[in-house]
């Protein structure tokens, strides 16, 4: 699959791993399996974005086109965008943002983040859910919530529990509404290059800080987020040394492809 671009943002700061992308997994730093799964993915151009020699080098080391970017952006999105401009990509193309500390994605979610944008032109990014079926879930502020329209564009996210059934919710909250579905969001993107050049003039919103929500400001300000819905969320990114440990093992059994 072609016709896309992809953005890997690489920080060194992390309180609980510093240097995230440059720990050995299996003979290899994190950010080249990132780079690798991108590869896989078959995307026109694969760029690594950091404001960190160090990743740099490394990056560069195995092949990589690298952009520097500063270091005072408070997101990925704003990392990407700085990107876009750099390279001087065309309003109509298509980004994906494959976050650093993923490297047992599997491509066909890279692809279908993508598909997104490139099947529905008046979206300006994209992403992916997977249906919640516990009410653990479906009441825990921790797990986002996404509302689809019919033709599975967000209608909003939230971290309550939405829809909210009001006849089965206000006699117990032990089970899932089955009167519509209940997504999840997965935290995977995609975007327009037109959106991220009118992203840097968007400021936060009411409804993004409210919920903590970095994805509203695209629905405040009006533009069209694409969601996929796939069965099941992917494995988790490395977020602790026991991640690490869990990750490495896959990689030196093959078992990521």
């Amino acid at each position: 699959m072609s016709g896309y671009k992809i953005v890997i943002p690489a920080r060194y700061a992390s309180s609980r791993l510093p240097g995230k992308p440059l720990i050995d997994l299996a003979g290899k730093p994190m950010i080249q399996h990132v780079y690798e799964r991108a590869l896989e993915a078959g995307a026109e151009d694969v760029v690594v974005a950091t404001d960190d020699d160090r990743i740099a080098d490394v990056a560069r080391g195995f092949g990589a086109d690298v952009v520097m970017t500063s270091p005072d952006h408070e997101n990925g999105t704003e990392r990407i965008a700085e990107v876009v401009s750099v390279k001087g990509w065309p309003a109509d193309t298509v980004v994906v943002n494959l976050q650093g500390d993923e490297p047992l994605i599997p491509k066909s979610l890279i692809e279908l983040t993508a598909q997104g944008l490139l099947q529905n032109a008046d979206a300006g990014m994209s992403s992916v859910c997977t249906p919640v079926t516990t009410a653990h879930d479906a009441f825990d502020p921790n797990v986002v919530k996404v509302v689809l329209n019919e033709r599975h564009f967000a209608m909003y996210f939230s971290r309550a529990p939405i829809p909210w059934d009001r006849d089965l919710y206000k006699e117990s909250q032990e089970e899932v509404t089955g009167r519509m579905p209940v997504y999840r969001h997965i935290g995977m993107y995609g975007y327009r290059v037109s959106f991220l050049n009118d992203y840097r003039e968007m400021a936060p919103c009411p409804i993004e800080l409210t919920e903590s929500l970095e994805q509203l400001r695209a629905l405040w300000y009006g533009v069209g987020i694409h969601m996929s819905v796939i069965d099941q969320a992917p494995g988790h990114g490395i977020d602790t040394p026991h991640d690490v440990e869990r990750v490495a093992a896959i990689l030196k059994a093959g078992h990521h492809k």
